[in-house]
């Protein structure tokens, strides 16, 4: 049985990506060196250009209407969970940004949410139906690549 669509996912993706230009943005202020300055700068720009590919998915998808006690309800629970509990809310930012000082620490913390990311399209993906699965991979697939794009500028010389 499916709990939710990929049109839920892929709303919840917007705003993984919305908070992440966000967490970029501040990343690259702090960065010292030029080329992490950079790789921020490219990763939120690509988090602004991944919001628009999944905003044309979920234009385009079939939408999950789950019941709800008022129209909009369990779009603004998934909203209010993705600002709450899970990667880059708001909580963590505060909390966690006060102990970013520099480049190292920003890459740590920016590793760990996009595996983070990772790990939650993985598992949510067994909640949607099969026929929608490759929605979920072409999520997982532009994660990874921050993933990957992040680990390279840790173990590079410049850091």
């Amino acid at each position: 049985m499916s709990v939710f669509a990929a049109s839920d996912i892929v709303e919840v993706a917007i705003r993984i990506e919305e908070n992440g230009v966000n967490f970029y943005k501040f990343a690259e202020q702090i960065a010292k060196q030029e080329e992490a300055k950079k790789l921020f700068a490219q990763l939120a720009q690509a988090e602004v250009e991944h919001k628009k590919t999944f905003e044309k998915l979920f234009a385009n998808m079939e939408k999950n209407n789950p019941p709800e006690s008022y129209e909009g309800e369990f779009g603004a629970y998934l909203r209010s969970y993705v600002d709450n509990n899970l990667i880059f809310t708001k909580e963590i930012m505060d909390k966690q940004l006060a102990k970013i000082k520099d480049t190292v620490s920003a890459l740590d913390f920016a590793i760990q949410r996009e595996l983070d990311s990772i790990l939650y399209y993985h598992e949510i993906k067994k909640l949607v139906p099969a026929a929608q699965h490759d929605v979920i991979e072409k999520i997982i697939e532009e994660e990874r690549k921050h993933f990957l794009s992040l680990t390279a500028m840790k173990k590079s010389s410049t850091c």
